[in-house]
């Protein structure tokens, strides 16, 4: 396989890494480098080259996310099997925890991601599908347009009165097929060029990845430290990368849970305008009222935000909201517009009549208090380890103790009947990863079957493996 190698890249043209790339591609399609081929490690690719090792792992990770290369934890890289177009799908970001209609087992238990309680929006939901089904507002035979999601976008003014926002009307929101959508429309609003870069957290929520992926732009992660993005780093790999986004979680941290006070957010916007970055503050997670003002309200020149209903209603409706900085929603809207017309419109008149319903108040209090009913459960069962958790908030973040590797413990734990996610999916291919676990609360199974399955967990917590590799 050295054959493939040149001595040196220096007289290639172009950027170094495509070249890379370009050679591998070449040598895969001429059966030089055959299915299951390790390739070399990227230091010692770099060293026999003559270039970095971050430009050989740039070009490895194009090439992994083309489906030609499998990157395995632990073990390298490796020329991957044909990809069958017809089977080429991306594993969701998001897995449903609890099957619908079907008694949960009493063993197997999935806390890959939240699933809420069902404290009565379920019913409050189907009835109000009823009334609108007699009598819709929008009626059934209209495309979606401003005029009949106008009551919805009032409906999330109210909704959102707790989040800090700033001045906001009816005119600053867009609608969006949920959270994560609305993140792509952000992004398809506000990025130019033709490689524009996001930051990120570098321990952040991999849909901030996934958006990125989709209008092909770059990202890059930022330090953090316990009250989250060091505002030095930030500056830095704003001015190094010329980066036009920074997307945020500052109330509620996925996956860490923690919280970002008003000072250190104070000094990311000094940043944010010195480097001209626009803020997207995801605060998908937060159900009960801030505890401080958003980027929108302490930067309303550069702050948008985002939330849905997913995380303290239902995420089964799709419904989602990018509030823009007032007087700024145009090219947001014409995103959306452009994407798929707007949500439909039985939807639309859902989420009016569902946000402005009087037992709303009193539902979202009864699902914190489910959800805070588990984490209290895990707390009990996990409280000598180091259980990083947020009252309201249905996930908690878990460093894991000595001789445990996030990817060997998601193993063992699946095999004892419990998913989890490893700290690394939270983490840039090439940055650094935590020896983490974030396991999310299922309410889906009854509050005896969740201990369980955590105490299951304390058990592999208590006997991390005893191996010595030499």
């Amino acid at each position: 396989m050295d054959t493939i190698w040149p001595d040196t890249l220096a007289t290639e043209a172009g950027p170094k890494y495509k070249a890379v790339a370009q050679i591998i591609r070449a040598a895969v399609a001429e059966g030089t480098l055959t299915q299951g081929t390790r390739l070399p490690p990227v230091r010692d690719l770099a060293w026999q080259l003559k270039i970095t090792p971050g430009t050989v792992a740039r070009a490895y990770t194009i090439l992994t996310d083309e489906g030609l290369l499998n990157a395995e934890v632990g073990r390298g890289t490796f020329v991957a099997p044909p990809v069958d177009d017809d089977a080429a799908f991306a594993p969701p970001i998001e897995v449903d925890s609890a099957a619908h209609n079907r008694e949960a087992q009493d063993w197997r238990v999935n806390m890959v991601s939240p699933h809420l309680p069902s404290v009565g929006q379920a019913q409050l939901i189907r009835n109000l599908l009823a009334d609108i089904a007699r009598d819709p507002p929008s009626g059934m035979m209209h495309y979606p347009d401003r005029t009949n999601a106008r009551p919805a976008r009032e409906a999330v003014v109210k909704w959102l009165a707790g989040a800090q926002l700033g001045h906001m009307d009816q005119g600053d929101v867009v609608l969006a097929n949920g959270g994560q959508s609305a993140i792509v429309l952000l992004m398809q609003a506000l990025l130019k060029g033709r490689k524009p870069v996001v930051l990120v957290e570098e321990l952040s929520y991999p849909g901030f990845r996934r958006a990125a992926d989709l209008v092909r732009a770059d990202v890059v992660p930022v330090a953090m430290d316990a009250q989250g993005v060091i505002p030095e780093a930030l500056a830095r790999a704003a001015a190094q990368h010329d980066a036009q986004i920074f997307c945020t979680s500052p109330e509620v941290h996925n996956p860490t849970c923690l919280f970002t006070p008003l000072q250190r957010r104070l000094e990311l916007v000094e940043v944010a305008r010195a480097h001209d970055l626009q803020i997207i503050d995801d605060d998908c997670y937060q159900i009960a009222a801030a505890k401080a003002p958003s980027y929108r309200k302490l930067a309303p020149e550069r702050g948008w935000y985002v939330s849905s209903i997913s995380k303290s209603l239902t995420p089964a409706l799709r419904v989602g909201m990018a509030i823009a900085p007032h007087g700024r929603a145009a090219p947001l809207r014409r995103a959306a517009e452009h994407a798929f017309f707007g949500l439909p419109t039985p939807i639309l008149d859902l989420t009016a009549a569902l946000l402005t319903h009087p037992q709303l108040p009193a539902l979202t209090a009864q699902v914190q208090a489910g959800i805070n009913q588990y984490v209290q459960a895990a707390m009990n069962i996990l409280g000598r380890f180091d259980l990083r958790w947020s009252e309201n908030v249905p996930f908690v973040w878990l460093p894991l103790p000595e001789g445990w590797r996030a990817t060997a413990f998601c193993q063992a734990a699946e095999a004892q009947g419990v998913q989890v996610r490893a700290g690394e999916e939270y983490a840039c291919r090439d940055a650094r990863s935590p020896h983490a676990i974030r396991f999310a609360i299922n309410a889906g199974v009854r509050l005896e079957t969740f201990k369980d399955a955590v105490g299951r967990l304390r058990m592999l917590l208590d006997n991390p493996p005893e191996q010595i590799n030499v």
